[in-house]
């Protein structure tokens, strides 16, 4: 159902509130170089700092702007399920495409709690659902056989899976067969993901770089495997740097230093280090993205 190269983009602040202005303009640059999927209100999103008001807000904004030249898969996941199914009847009710729900956080469910939890939500909203494995974020790892039993709930039609590990994909991918989208969450291993039967990315570093995340889908689906290894191995140092510090710190300074929006997080988060800034400085001139 979604497939290629998917954003997960950055929620832009001024002043201490969203920058609508920065936000629009960053979804028709999405659009004009070629992003599949546009996903507000994610982690890279800085979704756990965003009230209620702002992340209806968002969601909403996005799909207006989109204006279904695109489908919009909006975070909407919690680690209380009421506030997930909150999140995620708005985000249907939006007009968004699908919802990006993470598994709850910091309350440890169990295997047999996680299919109850989504099991709950799928079966309360009409929308299709993207499950979110990523154990570095929420200590929690959703099993491949959990998942299958998950995929068997109607509107549940994929996974983004960021743990980074290719022998839990491909177990996923084997039990859960071909038509459910298997998705990475892990910048470093979309290739080798999509070698083994994933089919997109919802991606940090596509924030910076649309055009070429964008054409590494268009070349691995068209057959094209040196064009693809080409850009992998072209985006790869830009991954590493990604991920120097907090996700979304180094992205949101990237775009900063692109002068696309406002060097501005939401406290925990805050500015990088001098040091890893002018590593990232470095990197992004020797890209072409910058010139100083």
């Amino acid at each position: 159902m979604f497939k290629g190269s998917m954003v997960a983009i950055v929620t832009p602040f001024k002043n201490g509130k969203v920058d609508e202005q920065a936000l629009g303009d960053l979804i028709e640059f999405h659009i004009k170089s070629g992003t599949d999927v546009i996903v507000p209100c994610g982690t890279t999103g800085e979704s756990a700092t965003l009230s209620h008001e702002e992340h209806h807000r968002v969601v909403e904004f996005t799909v207006k702007t989109v204006n279904k030249r695109v489908p919009v898969v909006a975070g909407a996941g919690s680690n209380s399920t009421s506030e997930t199914l909150e999140l995620t009847k708005y985000a249907q009710k939006a007009g968004a495409n699908g919802v990006l729900l993470i598994t709850p956080y910091y309350n440890k469910p169990t295997q047999e709690g996680l299919y109850q939890h989504f099991k709950k939500v799928a079966g309360t909203v009409d929308i299709p659902i993207i499950l979110y494995n990523v154990p570095g974020r929420t200590s929690i790892n959703m099993l491949p056989a959990t998942v299958a039993r998950l995929r068997e709930v109607r509107n549940i039609v994929g996974i983004k899976e960021a743990t980074g590990d290719l022998k839990q994909v491909s177990e996923l991918i084997r039990l859960c067969g071909r038509d459910f989208d298997v998705i990475s969450g892990d910048d470093f291993t979309t290739l080798p993901l999509l070698a083994i039967g994933g089919v997109g990315a919802i991606s940090v570093t596509a924030n910076i770089i649309p055009a070429d995340a964008a054409g590494m889908f268009d070349a691995f689906f068209a057959g094209k495997m040196e064009e693809a290894l080409k850009l992998h191995y072209k985006m790869e140092p830009l991954h590493s740097l990604m991920f120097i510090e907090t996700n979304p710190i180094p992205v949101k300074t990237a775009l900063a230093f692109m002068g696309r929006i406002s060097e501005e997080f939401r406290l925990p988060l805050c500015a990088m280090a001098d040091a890893n800034k002018e590593k990232l400085k470095k990197a992004l001139k020797d890209y072409g993205l910058i010139q100083i």
